[in-house]
């Protein structure tokens, strides 16, 4: 019994358990007050453009105004989430406290003009610049930081999306393509609840989502057979276009630095051709979050659950949209826009493939984003997270076909590549 149980090393894990949570609690309670300040805001800006359609017109100089902000005192900054990872990977100057305010104010202003970008990044950079704040603060280690900014991206993706389980495998998953960062287990989880516990006190509610179980189903999880085969071909479809859509945004923002040297104007510039996109398909359904809309005929990801909830480009405009406003250089995230793209393109692939369309809505919805992350256990989770665990094994084979299908690319420059997709392919070098 002696050398059954290492009684020092378990009392080194209780330990380091109890350091750990320690170390987070106060960061995530403050990272989850400032994601449920970004959500409220977030929220009312949206209901202004809403309520007032000129506003669309002050698009371009808003993105004048983010591009000189970012120009003239980002600096740094200006590489978002990549510099979070790239810190991650191998520290150097640090996260500076700026990062917050600058991306808090650009990615409200965009919302509020109408540009067509997502919550996720601006939480994430929220969460890694005041973990990087507060290690400054409380002179934590240097050995520390990596782990507390690991736990900034966490509390920032579980609060702001109501998924703490999906936070932490996030945080973990999204480092190296194909390999977890298990040294910060502990830390990472404890952020994420937390974040989105305080979150939540707040008051903050999130969009419910909702596939419905058939009742012949039973309580059989066990997959359907050609239903299974459905969801694989519908997967491969995901995949692929998480790739346009991620190859696109990228060429999109080399084009734009190549042809207009001084960079606030490329935001300025990109607000006038979403003006136009508006004008030439004469609807303004693509514009903005696009969780939902006043309007009950609009296309938005709740509507593409139901069975005639969205036009069968629907998916192809919204990634157009996306691409131009943050390859531009506007401010916000990529991962709602895409659970839109997924959500709408699921619905379409559902129409031809005469499958469910909630299902087909919901596996488009979470396998696009595994696909443009490279975070197909992470995008598992969220769909049991949000959708229930019944349909948990078409959740796994959708986003892990669409993240073999959507190539070597991501929407995360600074994504290292650990082991290759295909064994038969040598591990790509990282850019």
């Amino acid at each position: 019994m002696k050398n059954l149980f290492n009684w020092g090393e378990h009392w080194s894990n209780l330990r380091h358990l109890l350091v750990s949570t320690g170390l987070v609690l106060p960061f995530a309670i403050l990272s989850g007050t400032a994601s449920a300040g970004f959500l409220w805001a977030l929220e009312r800006v949206t209901r202004l453009r809403w309520e007032h359609g000129w506003l669309l017109f002050l698009l371009p100089i808003a993105g004048l105004v983010i591009g000189w902000l970012y120009h003239a005192v980002g600096q740094r900054a200006e590489a978002g989430s990549n510099l979070i990872m790239e810190e991650i990977h191998q520290p150097g100057g640090g996260v500076p406290g700026r990062m917050a305010p600058l991306v808090l104010a650009g990615t409200l202003a965009t919302h509020l003009c109408g540009g067509s970008a997502g919550r996720e990044g601006t939480a994430v950079q929220m969460g890694g610049s005041l973990a990087s704040v507060y290690a400054r603060f409380c002179r934590i280690a240097p050995e520390n930081v990596r782990v507390l900014l690991m736990a900034g991206i966490a509390a920032g993706f579980g609060s702001v999306f109501g998924t703490p389980l999906t936070g932490a495998i996030f945080a973990m998953e999204v480092l190296v393509v194909g390999r977890m960062q298990y040294d910060a287990l502990i830390p990472v989880l404890v952020a994420s609840v937390i974040g989105d516990l305080t979150c939540s006190a707040w008051g903050i509610r999130h969009a419910p989502y909702h596939i419905a179980v058939a009742e012949t189903a039973g309580a059989s999880l066990l997959p359907n057979g050609l239903l299974l085969g459905k969801v694989v071909l519908a997967a491969i479809a995901f995949g692929l276009a998480s790739q346009v859509f991620s190859e696109l945004t990228h060429a999109i923002k080399k084009q734009f630095a190549r042809f207009i040297a001084y960079a606030p104007l490329r935001p300025a510039v990109g607000g006038v051709l979403v003006i136009a996109l508006v004008y030439a398909l004469g609807t303004r359904d693509y514009l903005g979050i696009g969780v939902s809309s006043p309007d009950p005929g609009a296309t938005t990801i709740l509507s593409a659950f139901a069975p005639a909830g969205a036009p069968p480009w629907s998916w192809w405009w919204k990634l157009i949209f996306t691409a131009v406003t943050l390859g531009s250089g506007f401010k916000g995230g990529e991962v709602t826009p895409l659970f839109f793209i997924g959500a709408t393109l699921g619905h379409t692939v559902a129409l031809v493939l005469s499958g469910p369309v909630d299902l087909f809505a919901g596996l488009g919805f979470i396998a696009i984003f595994a696909g443009a992350t490279n975070t197909p256990l992470a995008c598992t989770m969220l769909g049991i997270e949000l959708f229930g665990a019944h349909h948990a094994v078409y959740y796994a084979v959708a986003c892990f076909i669409a993240y073999l299908f959507s190539g070597h690319t991501g929407i995360y420059s600074a994504q290292q590549r650990g082991v290759p997709k295909n064994a038969r392919l040598p591990t790509q070098p990282s850019p």
